[in-house]
């Protein structure tokens, strides 16, 4: 992928007491120890990553919070979705406590969503909370994971299901990084930030429908992109912190996408996060559509963009086989986003038009995804 200069975006979450900036921007990490330092008053900094990631950034990272200060420890974690483990969680607080990080200090979570989710988890819990700062280096992590403050783990029952929410004190969405990403994880990032135009912003899909060759060949576009996604799910996660009405919108194909990400045992060789959302929000229009709710002009619409840009757009196209329909209603059974039993989905009038669904019929959810399954 090419690389433009571009110019810098700051995006602001007012939370009060937990209010902090999401910079976006060429060339951040290597300015990380500045930007770090005025917001921060501890000396000590820990860097959570993986191995892929830590290859690239770690050096250019520590060299820059050592510049402003900072005493630096690291550890490094394998890559991959089952890093989001109780194990892995246990090794990041070891490290934490043994290098005496205190709640003034700050550890850093340089990597995709899984090394966000699983250091700010460890920065919620160690000392009852310590600072905490994102460095996100996949796009998804730069327009979802990295914004408003869900962490957490996997559970042998599914994802996401141990955690809690811990705003970070600074996110540093370094744009420069995406260009070392392969074709397939920027794709996968893709479908959350067309995802924030088919909750509610219609005009945002129609832009990207238009430029989205320009978004994936960088430049000004893609800043664009990232920022108007960050502003989006700030916008949310101000208006509803902790879920209990209106932040739910964003898991819009999230509950397919979770359950086939179980079907697959979390192989990313099959499939991954942003795969699954894809699959997960073409079904969510398919489904509101059988319901009557939508046009099935609409879920088509949404599987042309998303097919064209190269992304996966139904079960099918998920390799190896996959389980029964009720195997899937397993997995959706535990899902969050169930209240008391009852089964919540994400739903749509259109694009651009979603809504919380409560007590969704189950039966209705079985038949659907057999015949999908068949297809």
């Amino acid at each position: 992928m090419s690389s433009q200069q571009t110019s810098e975006h700051l995006v602001h979450v007012p939370l009060g007491e937990r209010a902090y900036d999401i910079l976006i921007g060429d060339g951040l990490i290597g300015r990380a120890g500045g930007e770090i330092s005025t917001r921060i008053k501890g000396r000590k900094a820990a860097i959570i990553t993986d191995e892929n990631v830590g290859a690239l950034y770690h050096g250019p990272l520590m060299d820059s919070l050592e510049a402003d200060g900072f005493d630096t420890v690291s550890l490094t974690l394998p890559a991959g979705e089952k890093t989001k483990s109780f194990d892995h969680l246990t090794k990041v607080c070891d490290v934490l406590l043994e290098a005496r990080i205190e709640r003034n200090d700050v550890v850093i979570a340089l990597g995709g969503g899984v090394i966000g989710d699983l250091t700010g988890f460890a920065a919620g819990i160690v000392r009852r909370g310590v600072r905490f700062v994102q460095i996100p280096t996949s796009l998804l992590s730069q327009v979802d994971s990295s914004v408003g403050g869900k962490t957490g783990i996997n559970a042998r029952q599914g994802k996401n299901l141990v955690g809690v929410f811990n705003q970070p004190d600074l996110v540093l969405a370094d744009t420069a990084v995406l260009n070392t990403l392969s074709e397939r994880e920027f794709r996968a990032g893709y479908a959350e930030v067309a995802k924030y135009g088919l909750i509610d912003k219609p005009e945002f899909f129609d832009w990207l429908e238009r430029n989205w060759r320009e978004v994936f060949s960088g430049g000004p576009a893609r800043t664009e992109a990232i920022a108007l996604s960050c502003q989006a799910k700030a916008d949310v996660v101000v208006a509803d912190e902790r879920e209990n009405g209106r932040r739910a919108l964003l898991n819009l194909g999230h509950t397919f996408g979770h359950a086939l990400e179980a079907a697959t045992h979390y192989d990313s060789s099959r499939l991954v996060h942003g795969e699954g959302v894809s699959i997960g929000m073409v079904l969510a229009h398919e489904f509101s559509a059988r319901l009557n709710l939508a046009s099935p002009d609409d879920a088509k619409r949404v599987e042309r963009h998303l097919k064209e840009v190269g992304l996966p757009t139904r079960i099918s196209d998920i390799k190896g086989d996959m389980p029964p329909a009720e195997e899937l209603m397993k997995a959706i059974a535990q899902d969050k986003k169930v209240k008391g039993g009852q089964l919540t989905f994400i739903l749509t009038h259109g694009v651009g038009q979603s809504f919380v669904a409560d007590d969704v019929p189950s039966s209705e959810v079985l038949s659907f995804l057999s015949e999908k399954l068949e297809r």
